[in-house]
């Protein structure tokens, strides 16, 4: 019960972080700094992704990996078949 609610409630901090009420004027790290400027919000996304993720709302699985990390695919090729001569 008490991991259903900080689950939640980190994941709407996250949501809240990103919509960034403040007009930039809270960040953890600004912006304008080359290369690790933006991962501040990426880990905002990654918390929120995680947490549906939890409550069993899988958002990644249109990337061709699910909830188990692995592509569905059987290995086998779709084209035709190369003739061996």
């Amino acid at each position: 019960m008490i991991k259903n609610i900080l689950v939640a409630a980190a994941g709407l901090l996250s949501l809240v972080y990103l919509f960034n009420p403040g007009a930039g004027v809270f960040e953890l790290i600004p912006d304008n700094f080359p290369i690790v400027g933006n991962l501040d919000e990426a880990a905002a996304v990654a918390i929120i992704l995680a947490a549906f993720r939890y409550y069993g709302i899988d958002l990644t699985s249109f990337l061709g990996r699910g909830v188990g990390g692995r592509s569905q695919s059987s290995g086998k090729k779709d084209g035709p078949e190369s003739p061996s001569s």
